[in-house]
């Protein structure tokens, strides 16, 4: 989540102080990724040090304001047409957890799967009963109007990633039990292989080699006499 390039977007609508650019920003994504005041004002400050906003007096409550810059609309006009990087994706905690649980000892693969599944299942079911109310704001229309769009528009972000994981969940289940299977049907037929046995001796070849065996052991008369001289 770019936090520096949603403050710039907020600020390209006019001079604004850092509460009131919290309160826009979680209003805009239905508080999905909420802020607090200190990260607002750190990102402002870096953004005003990068000569992308500057202060620009007090409102009558007396909050410094904050206005965006030529850089700052550089920059953000960049942020926009340029497509997100999804070569380097950020790190999935369920990806990783399904990854290290592949043959974990003690660890029921399909128990975490299934687990999982569940949860996806009722987020994606409080997803969508929320782009209903999202739906009736939309219709009513009014000064929110453009808030409502931003929500919805996240809202449909959130179902359609729920969705593709929960279908990804019964993908990495089944191809589990097809490789159970494949590995199980492979050790049946190896246990069930025929073992190997030795040929039985031919008794008359077993005959032959013993009499050969004797006789090369056997001393004649002859040669224990020629032995004797």
């Amino acid at each position: 989540m770019s936090i520096r390039h949603g403050l710039l977007a907020l600020l390209e609508r006019g001079p604004r102080y850092g509460s009131q650019l919290r309160t826009e920003f979680e209003s805009r994504t239905g508080s999905t990724w909420p802020l607090n005041v200190g990260q607002v004002y750190t990102t402002l400050s870096r953004l005003e040090r990068d000569g992308m906003v500057a202060q620009g007096g007090q409102d009558e409550a007396g909050h410094a304001l904050y206005t965006i810059t030529d850089a700052g609309l550089a920059e953000l006009r960049t942020w926009f047409e340029k497509p997100v990087d999804r070569t380097s994706p950020a790190r999935d905690e369920l990806a990783i957890k399904l990854a290290m649980a592949v043959g974990a000892p003690c660890i029921d693969i399909r128990d975490v799967i299934q687990s999982q599944r569940r949860h996806t299942v009722k987020a994606m079911q409080d997803y969508t009963r929320l782009k209903a109310q999202a739906l009736v704001a939309v219709e009513r229309g009014g000064a929110r109007e453009r808030d409502d769009v931003a929500w919805l528009l996240v809202l449909e972000q959130l179902i359609f990633q729920t969705e593709a994981e929960a279908r990804w969940l019964d993908h990495c289940e089944a191809r589990l039990i097809r490789l159970s299977s494949t590995t199980a049907s492979t050790s049946a037929s190896a246990s069930a292989s025929p073992p190997v046995s030795t040929p039985a001796s031919d008794p008359a070849s077993a005959s032959a080699s013993a009499s050969a065996s004797a006789d090369a052991h056997t001393t004649t008369p002859a040669s224990a006499a020629g032995g004797a001289r």
